[in-house]
Formats: structure tokens, sequence, C-alpha cells
């Protein structure tokens, strides 16, 4: 009989029903390998301090995990032919140098809980790398505000000509959206890091666990107290991951559309990177947009995350249920997916030039015409009086465009409040605390 199921008992499961229950689950597990090694280093400290590991096999099985946790950060740790998943490897291992000492790593704990840790423990950490990606455009788009800040460019509603934009403007709206974005973030890490560790199956355990330990040890913020809700939670925290991705996606895609329309010759606003584009296989002049084109195709996949998990587990009753497996698949890939996203378009956002006259063309003029109006009512003329003026001009053909341009209130042309906004980013950087979260991890690695 195969020892390498934790459930496996005295029959051999049909290989078809296998190979269909499994899925794709060794294939997701390998993101969770590391994370599923921290869980069981913070599990088995805890059976040790109230009886359950002797004090002379908790050091052998320490040892034995970090080098299991250090082949899976140089990519060697693999999930062999006929083991079903990640814990069972773990396992696996450490019985074949530990002998039976390596199965009472299982006590006080179920699948249920320990893959409900190990998605915990990587979420976190794939979090705080996408926030910093995530900053790490935002100041790329802020420098270009900053740079392009004197540079008009005309503003549209309707894809209509509409009134006076900047540069300085059109990039720190993308940088102040970003800043909002990470509220999302910032709230679906502090949802993330709370403990289920010690749920079990969902109803708890007789052993008498500290839970507090593994919540400290693991640097959880705190834990999911009701096991039955820690149970729960599984698809509920990638559901609201999947919102806080799909945000910054949405940024992203209106970003990607903006710049593909602006590098278009009929625009000339903007030029991208020659290493940015492609050229065509028969139009010698061709310059494709392609790496924006994928930024926005990506981001609007990454967009339907939140509903893709919320269909598979939106109808499920508490407990646990074998449909959860399947938000492995389209949850576990989405954080490297943005992250390319977010670093290509930072990379571009940082060498694209700005065309500076885009204003000279007189086709332009009718964008100054509120200016107009404005200033007339300014100066005392009723403001539908001037509105009507100002319109009967243009008709005739006789309206000379002032661009000379006077906004000073804040977040306008003259006032971009790129320091209040870059305030917003860092007061929400700052409430993370991905600070507990690294130093409980050094910790228990003995780093």
């Amino acid at each position: 009989m195969s020892t390498n199921k934790l459930w496996e008992k005295n029959f051999e499961v049909n290989k078809e029903i296998e190979r269909f229950t499994v899925g794709r689950d060794r294939e997701m597990d390998l993101y969770l390998a590391k994370y599923d090694v921290l869980g069981s280093m913070a599990h088995i400290t805890m059976l040790e301090s109230i009886g359950l590991l002797g004090a002379d096999e908790l050091p052998l099985l320490l040892a034995e995990l970090k080098s299991i946790y250090a082949a899976c950060e140089r990519g060697e740790f693999a999930i062999e032919e006929g083991v079903e998943d990640v814990h069972s490897q773990v396992e696996l291992l450490l019985t074949r140098k530990l002998g039976d000492m390596g199965k009472k790593i299982h006590s006080g704990r179920s699948r249920n809980d320990q893959v409900l840790v190990d998605l915990k423990l990587f979420t976190r950490h794939e979090l705080m790398e996408i926030a910093g990606a995530t900053k790490v455009l935002f100041d790329q788009l802020q420098q270009k505000s900053e740079q392009c800040r004197d540079v008009l460019m005309p503003g549209y509603t309707h894809l209509q000509v509409a009134m006076p934009s900047s540069f300085g403007l059109w990039f720190g709206a993308y940088a102040e959206s970003l800043a909002d974005d990470m509220l999302f973030l910032q709230a679906a890490y502090k949802m993330t890091n709370r403990n289920p560790l010690g749920s079990a199956a969902g109803y708890g355990s007789s052993f008498p666990l500290n839970r507090a330990l593994t919540t400290r040890l693991l640097g959880f913020d705190s834990m999911d107290y009701n096991v039955v809700y820690a149970q729960m939670g599984r698809g509920k925290m990638e559901r609201n991951v999947g919102f806080a991705i799909a945000t910054i996606a949405g940024t992203l895609a209106k970003m990607a559309f903006d710049a593909c329309l602006f590098n278009c010759q009929n625009f000339s606003f903007v030029k991208l990177p020659k290493e940015c584009t492609t050229g065509s296989s028969i139009m010698p002049h061709k310059k494709n947009p392609d790496v924006f084109e994928l930024i926005r195709a990506k981001a609007n996949k990454l967009q339907a995350l939140p509903q893709q998990v919320t269909l598979i587990m939106n109808n499920l009753p508490a407990g646990y249920f074998r449909d959860l497996q399947i938000i492995k698949e389209v949850f576990l890939p989405a954080f490297g997916e943005l992250k390319d996203c977010l670093q290509m378009a930072a990379y571009i956002i940082n060498k694209m030039e700005v065309n500076r006259q885009i204003l000279d063309n007189p086709m332009y003029d009718p964008i100054f015409s509120v200016e107009e109006v404005n200033r007339r009512a300014a100066d005392g003329m009723p403001f539908r009086d001037a509105y009507k003026q100002v319109g009967m001009e243009i008709e005739a053909g006789t309206f000379k465009a002032d661009r000379h341009i006077r906004h000073t209130h804040e977040g306008s042309i003259g006032n971009l409040c790129n320091a209040e906004i870059k305030a917003l980013m860092e007061e929400t950087l700052s409430g993370f605390g991905f600070e507990r979260m690294e130093d409980a991890e050094r910790k228990l690695l003995g780093r």
C-alpha cells in the first residue's frame, strides 16, 4: 500500500478518479511549499510547548524543515510522482530522514487548516511584493508628473477635445489612483494576516493547542478566533484579495489604453521607448505598443479574478468542500501576472517621451474657450452671456485663443498637490505592518 497520502487507509483509489480529484494541485502547491514548511515549524514548536513532542525531537525536526525550506528557496523542491500534495511531500521527506518522528508533525491539525495557513502566509508575502511594485510605479508617475508639470495637452470628454490639461495632471492622476488602490491592498493584507492554524478540520481539536503561540511565531496580527469562521474564510480571503488586485489592474488597464491612444500617429502625444514596441511583418513603418496592449489585456483578465473566485465559492455552506481547490488555479498565479504588469509599466513610464508642442496646432484653440468665458465673467459679464458670446465667435471663426492658463486651486494644472498625494501613499504604506511578518519569519528560520 502506498504511504504518500495522509488520509490513505487500506484501499486504493481508482487511478482516473485520483487524476481528476488531484487535478493541478501538485503544480499549484509548489507556490505554497516554503510556506507549508514555515507553518509546520511554528506548529511543532507549539506541540513541544504543550508536551505533544519531545524536547529532543523538536530541534531535529526543525533542522530538517529548515533544510527543506532552503531547497524550496533554491527551486529544488518537487512533489514526487504518486505524492498527493505539498503536505504529504514534506511529511514524506521528514519520515525518510527521521522515521516515525516525522509523522508527529500532523498532530492537532488537519490538511484544512494546514492549507489555510499556507495560503495566508503565501498571500501576505505576495501582497507585500505587490505593494512594493505599486510604489515603484507610483514614484515613476510622480516623477514624470513633476518633470512635465508645465507641458499642456488637450483634456477630453466624450473623446472630444474639451479643456486644457497637462502631462503633470495626466501622470499625477494615475499616481493618485494607485494611492487609493493601496488602501484596498492594505485592507486585503489585514484580513489575510490572521491565523487560522488550530481550527483543524473546522471544529477545533481536543488537544490543548496554544493558538496564541503560533500566531506570535508566524507574525500574524491576530488569529481567526472562531474555528468555523476560520474555515469559512477560505475563498473569502481570495475573493477580497482578488478585489484589491482587480482595483490596481483597473488603474493599469485605463493607463495602458491612454498610452496606446496617445502613442498613435493621429495623436502623437507620447513616444514610447523603441524596445517596448514591435514591428510589422509587411509594414516597415510600424512601431506597435505591444507591451501596453498586453498590460491592458492582462489587467482586464485580472479584473475578472474576484468574480471567478465568487462563482466557485458563493453557494457553499459552512465547512470545507473540494470546490475550494479550484480557486488555487486562478488565484495563485495572479500575483505574478500583476507584478509583471506593474514592473513593465514602471519601465515604460520612466522611458516615455512627451510631445511638448501639442497645442501649437490651431485645431486645439477651442479648448481655451472656457478660459475666455471665465475671464469675461470675472470682468463682470454674466456667465451665460459670456458663454453665448464666445460660442458665437467660435462658430464665426473669429475666436482668438489665449494660451495663458491661470489655474491655482488644489489639484489643478498650476497646483498638482503631488506632495499631498505622496503623503497619502506613505501613510497607507506605513499602516501595513510588514515588519511583524518579516521579523517573525526570520526568527523561525534562525536568520
